[in-house]
């Protein structure tokens, strides 16, 4: 049997070397992959109860996780979770949802990174769906209810692009990227005119260099586990460029399939998340004749009054467009991609941060981010909702119950629905 003494031989002229660390042995000093220490069923009930309290939007969702899931149950240390945050920000798709399906991955594995998922997710979706299949039944375009809740919509998108406008375009640059970001995507409606938009905000990135790279998000890189080799993280990848590549191919096999590419590649493209995936998926359903621009105005003056991630907001625009199966496939559809490249790019997270270029490229890709939510606001969301003094007046109040008033918005949408209603049947409404 092997002697447990860890003291090294002596050399051949009689000296020996220094002891080894303790740390040498049979283990390596840092496991390739932390193991697991939960259950799917741990996960679930945790995110459940984050998946129906959690209102707020993404920068909210974010303190929700930290409270519950790192300071209270100790998942993950403050450096893991800062780390993890930085990565899902860097990333296309909804951060808020990456970082909890991350979570859930390094809590227990696979299976637990589907049951972040799905609790987080499923309640905001399935109420939403429910209220675009009510809407279908009712016949409601012109009920006065539904005029205040697209008057909320108004209030909610500027207020989102203000807030970001205020972080990703804080100079006369980025602030006149912002605006020709605008421009372009106004004057050449549909997805060219967003994806052209994308690739000029990085270009413009790339091109101010230093100037425009944030320096890379503290701790030092190493906090953060890889739950997976390098290989599996590449195999996630090359995946996520096949669906965007192949999915496009198969999208005339019929509605699902044309559903699946719509909401997938909307995912695959949007960076920032949350309201910033507005103007793609009004190219995707509206652009398309799916949907009306009223009853999509409509879907997200709603999706406002629910917890959980907006991008639940996919289920409502396939209820309303196709049904029940529509909606099952463009909700896993437009989340898929974010979560497959979460998880693949975990394993060179490390390597990525640390570039320069890439993230002065980003800094560009956001600023021009910032100029799409300002078009979205123009059209559809003011156009459809704020047009007459009626709804001018209602997305005003709504302003000033989400800023000054600091008003919950499940709050607000109720609220400005039932103006709604009072202003109809006093006549207010065209």
């Amino acid at each position: 049997m092997p002697s447990a003494d860890p003291t090294p031989p002596p050399r051949p002229d009689g000296t020996r070397p220094p002891p080894a660390a303790p740390e040498a042995g049979a283990r390596p000093e840092t496991p390739a992959a932390p193991r697991p220490a939960g259950s799917a069923a741990e996960v679930f009930a945790a995110f459940l109860r984050l998946g129906l309290t959690s209102f707020g939007g993404p920068v909210a969702h974010l303190g929700y996780f930290r409270e519950a899931l790192v300071r209270r149950r100790g998942w993950v240390d403050e450096a893991a979770y800062a780390e993890l945050v930085a990565l899902c920000q860097f990333l296309p798709g909804p951060a808020s949802s990456q970082v909890g399906l991350a979570l859930g991955m390094l809590r227990a594995g696979l299976p637990g990174a589907l049951a972040a998922w799905a609790a987080f997710t499923l309640p905001s979706a399935l109420a939403l769906a429910a209220f675009a299949a009510g809407v279908g039944a009712l016949d409601a375009a012109g009920a006065g209810w539904l005029a205040g809740v697209k008057a909320a919509a108004v209030a909610v998108v500027a207020q989102a692009a203000l807030g970001m406008g205020r972080t990703l375009a804080p100079d006369r640059a980025r602030q006149a990227l912002a605006a020709a970001a605008a421009a372009l995507a106004l004057l050449a409606p549909g997805v060219a005119g967003q994806l052209g938009a994308i690739a000029v905000g990085a270009l413009a990135g790339l091109a101010a260099g230093r100037g425009w790279a944030a320096p890379p998000a503290e701790p030092e890189a190493g906090a953060l586990p890889a739950p997976l080799s390098r290989a599996a993280g590449a195999a996630c990848l090359v995946l996520a460029a096949l669906l965007l590549a192949l999915l496009p191919l198969a999208a005339g096999l019929g509605p699902l399939a044309a559903h699946a590419d719509a909401f997938y590649r909307a995912g695959a493209l949007v960076f920032g998340g949350g309201h910033v995936v507005l103007p793609l998926l009004e190219a995707e359903t509206v652009g398309r004749g799916w949907l009306d621009a009223e009853t999509f105005v409509a879907g997200y003056g709603a999706a406002q009054a629910v917890p959980g991630p907006l991008f639940a907001f996919a289920a409502f625009l396939g209820q309303a467009s196709g049904g029940a199966g529509a909606a099952a496939v463009s909700l896993v559809a437009i989340f898929l991609p974010g979560a497959v490249l979460a998880i693949g790019v975990l394993p060179f997270w490390a390597g990525l941060r640390a570039r320069p270029g890439a993230r002065a490229a980003l800094a560009g890709v956001n600023a021009a981010v910032v100029g799409l939510l300002l078009a979205a606001l123009y059209d559809p969301v003011f156009a459809r909702g704020a047009a007459e003094p009626a709804g001018f007046v209602i997305a005003l109040a709504a302003w000033l119950a989400l800023g000054p008033w600091r008003i919950s918005p499940p709050l607000v949408v109720l609220g400005a629905a039932g103006l709604g209603q009072a202003a109809g049947w006093a006549g207010l409404l065209g």
